[in-house]
């Protein structure tokens, strides 16, 4: 099936640039959307962040703010990250997340982290993409995939609970009253 080879073959290679190939001059608002499309592999318009949308990361915290009206490096990893984790996490989630990893160690190496597990996860998914697979056959493949993303979310929240815990930030997954 040609759309199967199409997303396994994206699956398999493209990736976000890594830290040394984000733009190392700072850019407009414009730019960052522009270039954030660019990032990731499209599922749809609800992937695609919005000049709001990183407006109101920044507001709850998860992006610094920019420097004058223009973002940097570090912003376009923080974004980038969030354009992927957007689709299975909560904000609050992707809190606990970003707070850690600001405490634990440099955005740079936090990016690094994020590059190196996405790509792990992008070889994985496109393992499981068989482009022989039939139009009879593409039931069970959407469902091997939808509860194989439903198992590692309950790990990933169970993780991330234990996380809050352990690092005291349990009050980042309360919601605001």
């Amino acid at each position: 099936m040609e759309e199967l080879a199409e997303l396994k073959e994206q699956l398999a290679r493209r990736r976000p640039d890594g830290w040394d190939g984000l733009p190392d001059i700072p850019l407009y608002m414009d730019q960052v959307v522009g270039y954030l499309s660019r990032q990731m592999i499209p599922t749809g318009d609800s992937d695609t962040l919005t000049s709001a949308m990183i407006n109101n990361y920044i507001k709850d915290g998860l992006v610094e703010r920019a420097n004058g009206k223009k973002y940097g490096q570090e912003h376009l990893a923080y974004l980038t990250a969030i354009s992927a984790l957007k689709q299975v996490l909560s904000v609050r989630e992707m809190k606990v997340l970003t707070t850690v990893g600001r405490e634990m160690r440099a955005p740079e190496r936090q990016y690094e982290y994020f590059c190196q597990y996405l790509d792990q996860a992008m070889a994985d998914a496109a393992e499981r993409v068989d482009e022989n697979t039939t139009d009879r056959d593409l039931p069970k493949l959407a469902l091997d995939l939808a509860l194989r993303s439903y198992a590692y979310g309950l790990a990933c929240h169970r993780a991330l609970a234990i996380l809050a815990q352990r690092t005291g930030h349990e009050d980042l997954l309360k919601k605001r009253k």
